[in-house]
């Protein structure tokens, strides 16, 4: 994992810094079909977007694009940490352990040998107390910080 920074997400995510107005809109199979904001809590393996997302440490929502536009990034994978708070560094070792392990099935192509990268989302101290969140984000993007056009679910890349 050589790109970027690892993040967490907010602890309080509430209804009015998603909006209504702005949301993401879905088909009936899930899939993005109009660009918006989408909480970091109800994100899908599929969904991609752009950087903006990563310009806090702290991600309450994703800045939702439909997968056939050019876009930052996918999520390739979620899952949950079980257990108690490990502490700040050790969910961070967790997080890049578990996308790491989940990468070559989900993208068909070993992490090493791979043109994309990952990173992570995964839970403040905050949202794991106060949410119970135990949610961690996998992430997808190009290595050279290409846009990506399509999906890299079983793309081989």
């Amino acid at each position: 994992m050589n790109g970027r920074t690892i993040v967490g997400v907010a602890g309080i995510a509430t209804a009015a810094a998603v909006g209504i107005s702005n949301a993401a809109r879905r088909n009936d199979a899930g899939e993005i079909t109009e660009a918006g904001a989408v909480s970091a809590f109800e994100v899908r393996v599929g969904d991609c977007f752009d950087d903006g997302a990563f310009e806090n440490t702290e991600v309450q929502e994703l800045p939702a694009i439909p997968c056939s536009q050019p876009h930052d990034n996918e999520i390739y994978a979620t899952f949950d940490i079980p257990g108690e708070w490990p502490g700040v560094e050790r969910i961070g070792e967790l997080a890049g352990e578990g996308c790491l392990d989940r990468f070559a099935a989900a993208i068909g192509k070993a992490y090493e040998d791979s043109e994309i990268d990952l990173t992570t989302i995964y839970p403040t101290e905050g949202s794991w107390n106060q949410r119970s969140d135990r949610e961690v984000i996998c992430v997808a993007y190009h290595v050279d910080q290409e846009k990506l056009t399509g999906s890299v679910l079983g793309s081989g890349r």
